[in-house]
């Protein structure tokens, strides 16, 4: 576990560059090899395992792959609901049913996402969901999530929070991006475990 030591953290923009910098040395085997691990460690998880809807999403770029893990899921029957940005950067829900059912959205001048192309669900959709899965860039010995600093997870996660929901929640990452310390802010909710290509964690 690498230490960002508290009384000398670095913002968390500062921390965002550094670790999708780590993200951008990797190679497409890096990203490839990792992903299939990754699969097969959610998958073996007894939150996954036991999950009939998984909230989830459509890694891009160098972020920990998605896909494998997705038509797994599907495999076993489990229901999966994609994220699609809306633009005040909350997000709607739609049902993945194959690489088919995906749509390559640019959202201004961002990075293309692969969004859910059918029907929309409502944002309250991710609330029926057993297991959420969650990007992220870095997680803390507390379970504290580093994200992208767009928001659209903390308005997921307070979403969760005022439906009272049972459901677990897993940040997907590689195994460097677990850290000794992350900045929180007073809103912050930590999650239940992290899965990397090397295993699970678990926070509480």
């Amino acid at each position: 576990m690498r230490h960002i030591g508290p009384g000398s953290d670095p913002d968390k923009r500062t921390l965002r560059r550094e670790f999708l910098a780590a993200r951008s040395r990797l190679t497409a085997d890096d990203v490839r090899e990792s992903a299939d691990a990754l699969a097969a460690r959610a998958l073996a998880s007894p939150e996954v395992a036991g999950a009939r809807t998984v909230a989830a999403y459509v890694s891009v770029g160098a972020e920990p792959g998605t896909l494998t893990l997705l038509d797994a899921l599907r495999a076993r029957g489990v229901r999966v609901l994609l994220p699609a940005l809306l633009p005040d950067n909350d997000l709607d829900w739609g049902e993945y049913t194959g690489e088919g059912s995906l749509a390559r959205v640019r959202h201004g001048g961002r990075m293309a996402l692969w969004e859910p192309a059918g029907e929309r669900l409502g944002p309250d959709a991710v609330t029926g969901a057993g297991v959420v899965l969650l990007p992220g860039l870095a997680v803390d010995a507390r379970g504290m999530r580093l994200g992208r600093g767009g928001g659209s997870y903390d308005r997921v996660l307070a979403r969760l929070e005022r439906a009272d929901t049972r459901c677990a929640l897993l940040v997907l990452l590689y195994d460097w991006e677990v850290v000794a310390h992350v900045p929180g802010e007073p809103h912050d909710r930590p999650v239940d475990a992290v899965v990397t290509p090397s295993g699970v964690r678990r926070f509480r």
